[in-house]
């Protein structure tokens, strides 16, 4: 299988406010249109979808405001330090927490972001294992002449590309009550970072487009996110010995050895668990062995000054809670326990590898000792225990996780994994109402698996709906394209979800069928008599090879056919119009070197006008779409289409 829709894609960034009624770190002075009197505190965040060809998608976001219903001055949430860069690949279906700021109570209808845009401000390296047919070099640093950021704006040096996301529904802040908005940046999109090869030996261009399709996806219960773990340093511990305050931390990027860190006016503020207790692990004392503590007295003297990494957890009131805090007077320390997604499992040596930011790995050595933790922020007794009943034999390639290893064996004896978030994707297959199986095909065919994963109990709390906010139980499932159009509803969900993955479209050749791929997170099922159960999945665009039109686009039956290169058979690609749902199209232009990405808005009459001109024989194009039940048709999700010096792959 290739990676998710092309192999020139990534992931998705999500930035999260939650307004919340805890956690404050200071005040905002601005105005908010319709503002009653008093604050709520909005936490910003950012997360991504799991992407297997990057090691590192580095880039700066250098602020991010809200602006009030009617007017007003933008409230700035997030200032980032000097030389920040967020590493996106880290972010697989996790969230990691920037900043808290107290907003105005008011109205807030769009938030504005601004992003750094000069040569070198986005960093791309590949995985030294990418999926089969990857434009990069596996493992290699792309230069920054050969990355094009569109949208750029500004003097040279001071590029940025500003973008204002308009919300659906306005963000209603209110004075000491909790708020949640997903505003989810579609990086996985085929516009975001197109690989244009040229014919003969012409440079590669990767043309990065930050102006891409953005949604709402409501986070439903806060209690549930999984976060990234904190990096920060310790500013003070509370007079009643209750909370910390730290400064979040940034690692150097790209990374150096040891690893720096680069200290942000970010202040947060963590509380100990004081109910089911916080492991506390001090990295600088040898043997490595975690304390319990229901509050930081017996740390409260050296604490202060330390450079911690934290796992925590929302509560309800949202007020961030410590499960587990790694502490060293060195960063480095606290960075070089190795974090990213594994990359090899090999059961016969009891070798873990796992994936890092410059383009290679970690090899760690697993034994009896190892103890493998897996995050479910929203049962607190259970997020701190280790699971006695996962194993190396359960772990697959893709998952996220973060190792703690000891540094004086080789290599790296791991003891402890913990499980940050099990992703399963792939095409789907052999589904009933009890489960079904992902496979999924990597460059290394060891990698390879086929996974049967079974539907949570129909009886199992899973969110709200996004439109109605009514409480889910049991599966659910959305379509990648209408993720706020959610199919739920126990045993009737399971039944569509298999009449819904069981399409596929046929183009013959090499190409062959090319059937419904889609992706889930994974919980542990608990004594593992089951295995791995998913709460949901998300049906995601088919990937066509790239091709050409066979018979022009019409208007009177909505669609075209294309030939793709190695397929025998042409396919109907089925196009939408209607606003709301229309299919996404993209003109891609190569001229003198330049890659330029432009949208084109065919719900409107000069942009359908303009996609009937270019959908004639021999237009090069790619498609990413949703095979139909109708025999040989595919419904486009994505169009590209090409224009000047077409791609050769």
């Amino acid at each position: 299988m290739r990676s998710k829709f092309f192999r020139s894609t990534l992931g998705l960034l999500a930035v999260a406010l939650l307004a919340s009624a805890g956690c404050s770190s200071g005040n905002v002075s601005a105005g908010a249109g319709g503002s009653s009197s008093g604050n709520g505190t909005v936490n910003a965040m950012v997360s991504d979808s799991p992407e297997n060809d990057w090691a590192t998608i580095g880039v700066k976001i250098l602020s991010i405001a809200l602006n009030p219903q009617g007017g007003g001055t933008p409230v700035t949430i997030y200032t980032a330090p000097s030389g920040a860069y967020i590493n996106l690949v880290e972010l697989d279906q996790l969230s990691e927490l920037l900043a808290n700021a107290s907003v105005p109570a008011g109205t807030y209808t769009s938030a504005a972001l601004t992003l750094s845009a000069n040569p070198g401000d986005v960093l791309l390296t590949a995985s030294e294992d990418p999926d089969p047919g990857f434009a990069g070099t596996a493992g290699g640093t792309v230069p920054s002449a050969q990355i094009q950021i569109q949208g750029a704006t500004g003097s040279t040096g001071s590029k940025t590309v500003p973008l204002t996301i308009s919300f659906d529904s306005p963000l209603v802040v209110t004075a000491n009550q909790n708020n949640s908005l997903d505003l989810e940046f579609d990086l996985s999109h085929p516009a975001f970072l197109i690989a244009h090869i040229p014919p003969a030996s012409g440079t590669v261009e990767w043309a990065v487009n930050f102006s891409g399709p953005v949604y709402l996806h409501p986070i439903a219960d806060i209690t549930r996110l999984v976060l990234r773990d904190l990096y920060a340093t310790v500013n003070s511990v509370s007079s009643d010995n209750t909370s910390i305050t730290v400064a979040k931390d940034y690692p150097t990027e790209p990374p150096v050895s040891p690893e720096t860190a680069i200290v942000s006016p970010q202040t947060l503020s963590v509380l100990a668990d004081a109910t089911n207790g916080t492991l506390y692990y001090n990295l600088d004392v040898s043997p490595i062995t975690p304390t319990t503590i229901m509050n930081f007295s017996s740390v409260a003297v050296s604490l202060p000054t330390k450079f911690v990494r934290i796992a925590a957890r929302y509560q309800s009131n949202g007020t961030l809670v410590a499960v587990r805090i790694w502490a060293s007077s060195s960063f480095d320390k606290v960075w070089e326990n190795p974090e990213g997604h594994v990359l090899h499992v090999n059961t016969s040596t009891n070798i873990l590898t796992v994936t890092n930011e410059i383009g290679g790995h970690v090899n760690v050595q697993v034994n009896g000792s190892t103890q493998y933790y897996f995050r479910t922020p929203g049962t607190p007794s259970t997020d701190i225990v280790p699971e006695s009943t996962i194993g190396l034999s359960n772990i697959e390639r893709g998952f996220k996780i973060h190792v703690l290893a000891n540094p004086l064996t080789t290599p790296p004896t791991a003891l402890t994994v913990d499980i940050e978030t099990a992703r399963f994707d792939g095409s789907t297959s052999l589904a009933n109402t009890a489960g079904f199986d992902y496979t999924r095909v990597f460059n290394t065919t060891t990698d390879n698996y086929t996974a049967l994963v079974h539907f949570i109990s129909d009886t199992t709390p899973n969110g709200a709906d996004p439109l109605t906010n009514v409480a889910i139980t049991g599966f659910k499932y959305w379509n990648f394209a209408f993720p706020t159009i959610v199919t739920s509803g126990g045993a009737s969900a399971r039944t569509s979800f298999v009449t819904a993955v069981g399409n596929s479209v046929n183009f013959g050749g090499t190409v062959g069928a090319l059937p419904v791929y889609g992706v889930s997170y994974a919980i542990w099922d608990d004594p593992a008599a089951l295995g791995w159960d998913v709460p949901w999945a998300v049906l995601v665009p088919s990937p066509v090879p790239l091709g050409t039109v066979a018979t022009a686009y019409s208007s009177s039956t909505g669609n075209f056919t294309m030939n793709a290169l190695g397929g025998a058979t042409p396919a109907t690609v089925d196009v939408s119009n209607t606003s709301g749902s229309a299919t996404l199209v993209y003109q891609v232009n190569r001229t003198g070197g330049v890659v330029t990405i432009s949208p084109v808005d065919i719900t409107t009459g000069a942009g359908l006008t303009t996609f009937t001109a270019a959908m004639v024989n021999p237009t090069t194009v790619r498609i990413a779409g949703v095979p139909e039940s109708t025999v040989g048709h595919i419904k486009a999700y994505v169009i590209l289409y090409y224009t000047g010096t077409a791609p050769v792959s």
